[in-house]
């Protein structure tokens, strides 16, 4: 049995701040207004066994390793295991994983992982100059094409439409946004988070999806732009203090409550977060279901949703086309679930009859 642990000491050195910040609890109200008033600390606890293992069994968990100084901060990863597990960083985004090789395991393979990570809300002032840049490596990163994600073709034809005589970059991220959640769905249809297609979405003109898919459009288009751009991939861990019963994790069992973001970056002003995906679920989802786009929670939502968001979920990463170690499958689209390969084939993630895993969240 292999137990390890391994400890963020730069976050546990701000966290020493953290706990001298006001904890008081923020009431749920009509208004959807997540200020950074209080830092909250969770812990995941993701429980992992593969069913009828035979030859190569490895798997890949994406660890909480993404840092914002202002907004979520890991604090510790451990695991219990009785496979050989080590930490990874994959992919030009750098993305934090454990691979765990249980191919000589003699037993069931089975991985325990505690996560601990300290999140609040955000709440950005466009007008707000801070100085912040990115460098020509960070901006040529996250405005390049990906895989699923081109900013050429389609993409680019789209993203010049939407955004002509825009005067800047606030501007045309604005009217990106407000192109993507006049013209996508929610579609309950779609397995898990969704894929992130962009062109097949334009080509077809089947502008449904999910988060990954809603909001991979609008990075692309974005990044189409010249603006930097990118999502970010994590999950809920608690329920929304605001009275959404969409925007939040409304049980501990968190196993299905992954959720994309996205960020662009406005030279001077720096990262803002931006969730038109979480718009059009308040729509679908939102009770009674189906609510119209001028419903009060959905304009409170989508007034919200440019430049704030509720800190009732944590950040994995922000990685795309992510090549596994060892895997020679091509590379992921992102890793926000589990990964496990039984044999040399990779396991359906969604599929709990082959790949039983668990996450429950709690707040510490």
């Amino acid at each position: 049995m292999l137990i390890h642990k391994r400890e963020f000491l730069h976050a546990a050195i701000a966290f020493s701040s953290i706990a001298a910040l006001p904890s008081a609890a923020i009431s749920a109200t009509d208004t959807f207004d997540p200020r950074p008033v209080r830092w909250r600390k969770f812990e995941l606890t993701t429980s992992v066994k593969i069913l009828n293992p035979a030859g190569n069994v490895r798997g890949w968990f994406p660890l909480a390793g993404f840092s914002a100084k202002d907004w979520n901060q890991p604090v510790s990863n451990t695991w219990r295991t009785n496979g050989i597990a080590t930490e990874q960083a994959a992919g030009s985004y750098g993305v934090k994983l454990l691979m765990v090789d249980w191919s000589q395991a003699s037993e069931q393979p089975y991985l325990e992982m505690i996560s601990t990570v300290a999140t609040r809300n955000r709440s950005s002032d466009l007008a707000r100059r801070t100085g912040a840049r990115l460098s020509p490596a960070e901006h040529a990163l996250y405005t390049a094409p990906t895989n699923l994600i081109p900013t050429d073709g389609i993409v680019k034809a789209t993203s010049d439409k939407i955004t002509v005589g825009a005067g800047d970059d606030v501007t045309k991220a604005r009217r990106i946004y407000e192109w993507i959640i006049a013209n996508t769905f929610r579609d309950p249809k779609v397995k898990g988070c969704g894929l992130g297609n962009i062109r097949y979405m334009l080509e077809t003109g089947n502008m449904g999806g999910k988060c990954a898919d809603i909001n991979a459009l609008f990075v692309g288009l974005t990044r189409a732009a010249g603006i930097p751009a990118r999502d970010l991939y994590g999950i809920r861990v608690a329920p929304s203090e605001f009275g959404y019963k969409s925007l939040g994790a409304n049980t501990t069992d968190v196993s299905k409550a992954q959720h994309c973001r996205a960020e662009i970056h406005l030279a001077g002003t720096g990262w803002i977060p931006v969730d038109p995906a979480d718009v059009r679920k308040v729509v679908l989802e939102e009770p009674p279901g189906n609510l119209s786009i001028d419903d009060p929670k959905v304009a409170a939502a989508h007034k919200t949703l440019f430049g704030a968001w509720e800190g009732n979920w944590i950040a994995y990463n922000t990685g795309h086309d992510v090549a596994l170690p060892d895997l020679k499958d091509d590379a992921l689209a992102f890793l926000m679930y589990p990964q496990a390969e039984n044999g040399g084939t990779l396991i359906n993630c969604l599929d709990p009859a082959s790949f039983q895993y668990g996450i429950t969240a709690r707040e510490i």
